[in-house]
């Protein structure tokens, strides 16, 4: 088959979406939607060069991306399963389940690559909602929208500024060497800032997939950055975090070690 390079994703092609919210920030994760996966197979393979079909599969929607092979005329396939939303179920196991089909094909998989975003309370309106048990749930209504984005010879994200809806940057990842357009150059600035809290630490139940090493290995970089477990599993769809494979492992720890620490933030 013809080697199509897929290209990366622009800064107006990625969205940002809020993650985990507390009273000291939040965390932000970057995503695509179906449009961009629909327009870059179009300009990479041509709108008659690839075609997707949906199946239901023990309960869950499965879908197939095809790519025609030029060469052979055949076509192939690479598949993956959706999650569900909360509104419109069908429809937004649709849509995962082919925005993750076309990760397999290479659409948008830099974002694994991205530092863990963290945005404090200072450059966020962060605001709560009391409970009828006097809990607190903090909900913040500001908009946030990647400016500028550049990569490595590795494809991987190595320049990154988010804004708010006013244009002010609230998160900037600078650094050496950036090749792509869009990007700065130096060291990750205002990233998760949770000095004076206590280690959240690692579920350690059914971690027959990672060893102690590793579990240990990644509780180091959480402690480090500051970076949660639950932002971790939020950003990864993790249910065990000690039950992960161990190439979602390795894209775990590849983004933490991306991320400042937070007695440098």
């Amino acid at each position: 088959m013809e080697q199509n390079l897929i290209r990366l994703l622009k800064a107006d092609e990625i969205e940002c979406r809020v993650s985990v919210i507390k009273e000291n920030g939040l965390s932000l994760l970057l995503y695509k939607d179906a449009r961009v996966d629909q327009k870059i197979l179009d300009e990479t393979f041509g709108i008659f060069g690839w075609k997707r079909s949906h199946q239901s599969i023990e309960g869950n929607l499965y879908c197939t991306v095809e790519i025609l092979d030029k060469e052979t005329g055949e076509w192939v396939a690479k598949q993956d399963v959706g999650t569900t939303g909360y509104a419109e179920k069908e429809k937004s196991q649709a849509s995962d389940s082919f925005k993750r089909a076309c990760f397999n094909w290479g659409i948008g998989r830099e974002l694994y690559t991205a530092p863990f975003i963290w945005i404090p309370a200072g450059k966020a309106s962060i605001m709560y909602k009391e409970e009828q048990n006097k809990v607190k749930r903090f909900y913040c209504n500001d908009h946030f929208s990647v400016s500028s984005i550049s990569y490595n010879d590795d494809r991987e994200i190595s320049g990154l500024v988010v804004v708010n809806d006013s244009g002010h940057t609230v998160y900037e990842l600078k650094a050496k060497g950036a090749k792509s357009t869009g990007g700065s150059k130096g060291k990750p600035a205002d990233e998760n800032s949770n000095k004076g809290k206590a280690a959240q630490k690692i579920p350690q139940k059914d971690s027959a997939a990672l060893s102690k090493e590793q579990m240990d290995s990644l509780q180091a970089e959480l402690d480090r950055t500051g970076v949660t477990m639950e932002t971790v599993q939020n950003r990864y769809q993790i249910q065990e975090p000690g039950a992960m494979s161990k190439e979602l492992y390795g894209r775990v720890m590849s983004a933490l070690k991306r991320t400042k620490s937070s007695e440098a933030a």
